[in-house]
């Protein structure tokens, strides 16, 4: 008998995403990236509880029923409202975002390690929730795994040198970074990407993974590795969760002992399948299976 796999902790917000379109009704999505990402695990097979806070009106329960449905555990703290985001779509289908969100989760105890930490996002810098997230994995850390993906607001980050302070202090407690090329130019304007990796490894992470659009991904790892990913070409409908895939899948392709090439081979694959539908779609373990069996436009290099 197969033992299941123990279940990796996420904690961060739910979004709900109303999609705003000229001429159109609004649609509401199911969003925000930890709970994008909890639900990317779950969709992979790969058991996901999600720490986080929702309200008890239709836009809470709407997520809630999305998240259950794919199999993750959610333990959320009641607020008045659940946050949410109005996303309109530019002529590439990238989202641009106005936020109405609060996080104020409180001080949070575990009965047993998880076998992973995920944390990112709004939740992991936003105050006052984000001491509770921060001394949570603190607790934690040495007996498990710590994942990080920034994820950057500009619009809910403040002044920069205190951002690029708090994303900092997030990327010493971890062991996995991941950051898009977009969050790292405004973090660090002007500064190729590379050497901004390169810095976050000496900060103590040992794999920094970088998404490039479609110009793929790299990582580095403190022991010199280097690998490359090229995009998997698709046509796009948008880019909503398309980082939050390409997480998921790289933890997941990471939890089955998978190469670090093989883990950014996973990741582009899911990112490029999420791209070619509308919303944050995540594949299923059996969509990803079929697209790397295919191999298509994925070509890791040393």
């Amino acid at each position: 008998m197969t033992t299941p796999a123990s279940p990796l902790l996420v904690i961060g917000e739910c979004v709900a995403d109303i999609v705003r379109t000229d001429g159109a009704p609004d649609r509401v999505h199911p969003g925000g990236s930890p709970a994008n990402l909890a639900y990317g695990l779950a969709r992979l097979g790969r058991p996901a509880v999600l720490l986080t806070e929702l309200g008890p009106d239709a836009n809470g329960k709407l997520i809630r029923s999305h998240l259950e449905s794919a199999g993750v555990e959610v333990r959320a703290a009641e607020v008045a409202r659940t946050p949410s985001a109005v996303v309109r779509l530019d002529g590439q289908g990238r989202p641009e975002y106005t936020f109405d969100i609060g996080w104020t989760l409180p001080p949070t105890e575990l009965t047993a390690a998880p076998a992973a930490i995920h944390l990112g996002s709004i939740g992991a810098v936003t105050e006052p929730g984000a001491a509770a997230v921060l001394a949570l994995v603190e607790r934690w850390r040495d007996r498990a795994q710590v994942s990080y993906d920034p994820n950057v607001r500009p619009a809910l980050m403040g002044e920069r040198v205190e951002a690029v302070r708090r994303v900092e202090r997030c990327v010493a407690l971890s062991d996995l970074v991941k950051a898009s090329d977009e969050d790292l130019a405004w973090l660090y304007p002007g500064e190729p990407v590379e050497a901004v990796a390169e810095r976050w490894l000496t900060l103590g992470p040992a794999v920094v993974a970088v998404t490039l659009g479609a110009e793929g991904a790299f990582a580095l790892t403190a022991d010199g590795r280097r690998e490359r990913a090229a995009a998997v070409p698709v046509t796009v409908a948008d880019t909503v969760g398309a980082g939050d895939s390409f997480m998921a899948a790289f933890l997941h392709a990471r939890a089955a002992g998978t190469d670090l090439a093989g883990c950014l081979t996973a990741a582009v694959t899911a990112a490029a399948l999420t791209v070619s539908r509308p919303g944050a779609n995540p594949p299923s373990a059996a969509e990803l299976a079929v697209a790397l069996g295919e191999g298509a436009g994925v070509s890791p290099k040393a």
